[in-house]
């Protein structure tokens, strides 16, 4: 029915799906139920429902799928994603303005954090206030989620914390995260090269502490090449405010006057990302010492920093019996919860939030979350046939079958009605075949009256 009916799994309101399953939908007759005599309560008070056995239903529907796929406990990825509020929220106590992801700073924001197992399908969600720490919110999960002993832990570095570290340790997890120290390093001489999936080749050099622990020094080109042009844009507008400035002070009027001078050079370091750093500049005064002649300045490279070793990055973990492909390619599990986060805002409708209460405000994110792994599921059986198509383009593809019903006047004087799907496409015969459903579902019903 997923994929019959695609609108099923879009983004859309309560009132938007009432107004939907009514009017253009042939969902009722595929299921056999009267869509006319369900009122919009009934959407919302099932919204309220699943919500209250939202764990339940978490905790079912990954055993079925664990048992489907034979997938393991043994890997687990966490993170936070949050979406916003269109409105001010007030009467929900969780909308709070944090750090957004989508960049909207003028809106509350509601939280989402995930829990999910090495394949990316949902062990467990939880929602949090908008302006929740990442790395304040682990422990908690995962004994809500009573992850077993020995799982293994991939984060990102915003939960990567000493003292989140420090927990698993204690609670006998695994780790492999990215680290948060900022100084870069990396001896190509000592590293050994892995191919990527697309063909691109990574360097990765392993050192060994005396603590157990393993620090993992990657090195992408890939990545290097795109560092490095983001650096150069920060150069730019870094030195091209400095010229300004250096150009003002053969004006009339401009500012000459040197702890003024200063306060300015120190605004441009705060805005320059961290490029400041990497020069020694100089004011030259005049003959009263008070206003300046001249600013000049020369670049002298932090060594350790994105400028010296662009395309580096530092994953740390306990696992010291693993080797360092090993050790990349399961981090690299991470990019599959961020698919996750995208499918889920964008393709699923997790943001924005349009609810006022905040029961229904969690129902919209939990709603979603259940969603999810049907999708997944969908996906990845086409992806065995090699449909690798988004759900976007799944449901632009199959929404153009429909069911329609001819009328035709008999010699009799009654009236004969048929009712029967149009004939799939060729893409979504594809579909259809590479899924095993009938590409004309329904069958053919005939009514005369």
């Amino acid at each position: 029915v997923l994929v019959r009916s695609p609108h099923t799994t879009a983004p859309a309101s309560e009132r938007a799906t009432h107004g939907w399953l009514k009017a253009h939908s042939a969902l009722g007759e595929l299921l056999g139920v009267d869509f006319e005599t369900v009122s919009l309560n009934a959407l919302y008070r099932a919204s309220d429902l699943l919500l209250k056995h939202h764990e339940r239903l978490e905790r079912e529907l990954f055993g079925q799928v664990a048992d489907l796929f034979g997938l393991s406990s043994t890997v687990t990825l966490y993170d936070l994603t949050n979406t916003y509020f269109e409105g001010a929220a007030a009467s929900n106590a969780k909308a709070r303005r944090g750090h957004s992801k989508e960049k909207r700073t003028d809106c509350p924001l509601l939280t989402l954090a995930l829990i999910l197992d090495g394949s990316g399908f949902v062990r467990r969600s939880q929602v949090l206030a908008g302006n929740v720490a990442e790395g304040t919110t682990l422990a908690q999960m995962l004994e809500r989620l009573q992850a077993p002993a020995g799982a293994l832990l991939i984060m990102d570095r915003g939960i990567a914390t000493e003292a989140n570290i420090e927990w698993l340790r204690e609670s006998g997890y695994h780790y492999l995260v990215v680290s948060r120290e900022r100084h870069r390093q990396f001896d190509r001489s000592a590293s050994t090269a892995v191919e990527t999936t697309a063909g691109q080749t990574v360097h990765l050099q392993r050192v060994d502490s005396e603590d157990g622990e393993v620090r993992l020094y990657c090195h992408s080109e890939a990545r290097a090449q795109k560092e490095r042009a983001i650096e150069q844009r920060f150069i730019e507008r870094f030195e091209t405010g400095l010229r300004q400035l250096a150009d003002g002070l053969s004006r009339p009027r401009a500012h000459k006057a040197i702890d003024k001078l200063w306060e300015r050079i120190g605004r441009l370091k705060e805005k320059s990302h961290g490029v400041g750093q990497h020069y020694d500049i100089e004011i030259v005064p005049d003959e009263s010492n008070t206003k300046a002649r001249a600013i000049v300045w020369k670049q002298r490279p932090v060594q350790g920093t994105r400028l010296t070793h662009p395309g580096v990055y530092c994953l740390r973990t306990d696992l010291s019996d693993w080797d360092a492909e090993r050790l990349w390619r399961t981090y690299l599990m991470l990019t599959d919860l961020e698919a996750v986060f995208r499918t889920l805002k964008s393709e699923l409708g997790l943001r924005p939030v349009y609810h006022h209460k905040a029961q229904r405000c969690d129902a919209h994110l939990v709603i979603t979350v259940l969603a999810y792994p049907f999708v997944q599921l969908i996906r990845r059986r086409l992806k065995t046939k090699g449909i690798n198509d988004s759900w976007s383009t799944l449901r632009n593809t199959l929404c153009g079958q429909s069911r329609l019903t001819a009328t035709f006047t008999c010699a009799d004087g009654r009236t004969l009605h048929v009712r029967k799907a149009t004939r799939a496409e060729p893409q979504q015969l594809r579909i259809y075949q590479a899924l095993g459903i009938n590409p004309a579902p329904g069958g053919i019903q005939k009514t005369l009256i």
